[in-house]
């Protein structure tokens, strides 16, 4: 039941705008493959063919490396509740730091201000596919957590800077993530 598609339509736009998790992965070309979930209101279809997501502070900066030696992206969205729908997006992609200039063009697309703003991932679609997700649990949505944005907040711009460079400045695989600050 998968099918492949050049582009996303208004169907599967809006099923994506509706879902409040996604999963990224990206994988180097020798090294650990990293599948991150990803919360809170974020993702942003730009076009048919063009996607992103506002990058907070986390633990790592696994998609950055990956995205900086080769490129390669897939996000995936599963319905949890509704008919059941799985939709993967591959595509190339990039980080987008505060410092590039493509920041100010982009950054008003996804929303409010957030504590914690990293950096934008922004990926160029070279297909989409929607499978049937008839093997997905149903769950309930409760509430977004606010512990990331918090502690980003309670960090500080100074503490979320020393923050980065510590943690964010190349991957668990030692490859370098291209942050910059």
């Amino acid at each position: 039941m998968a099918r492949f598609l050049p582009a996303l339509d208004e169907r599967l736009t809006a099923f994506i705008r509706a879902q409040r998790i996604l999963f990224t992965g990206t994988a180097p070309l020798n090294g650990r493959m990293n599948v991150s979930p990803k919360g809170l209101d974020t993702f942003r279809v730009l076009s048919p063919t063009r996607v992103g997501y506002l990058d907070l502070t986390g633990s790592g900066n696994e998609t950055a490396a990956h995205l900086l030696e080769n490129g390669r992206i897939t996000f995936l969205f599963c319905a949890f509740e509704g008919p059941p729908l799985i939709v993967r997006l591959y595509g190339q992609g990039r980080a987008v730091q505060q410092h590039h200039t493509e920041w100010q063009a982009l950054r008003p697309h996804f929303g409010l201000p957030m504590q914690g703003e990293r950096q934008l991932i922004i990926a160029e679609l070279e297909s989409v596919q929607t499978s049937c997700g008839f093997g997905i649990p149903e769950f309930a949505f409760r509430t977004d957590r606010s512990q990331l944005t918090d502690r980003a907040a309670h960090k500080g711009l100074e503490g979320l800077a020393a923050y980065r460079l510590e943690k964010n400045s190349t991957s668990i695989d030692g490859a370098p993530t291209g942050w910059e600050g």
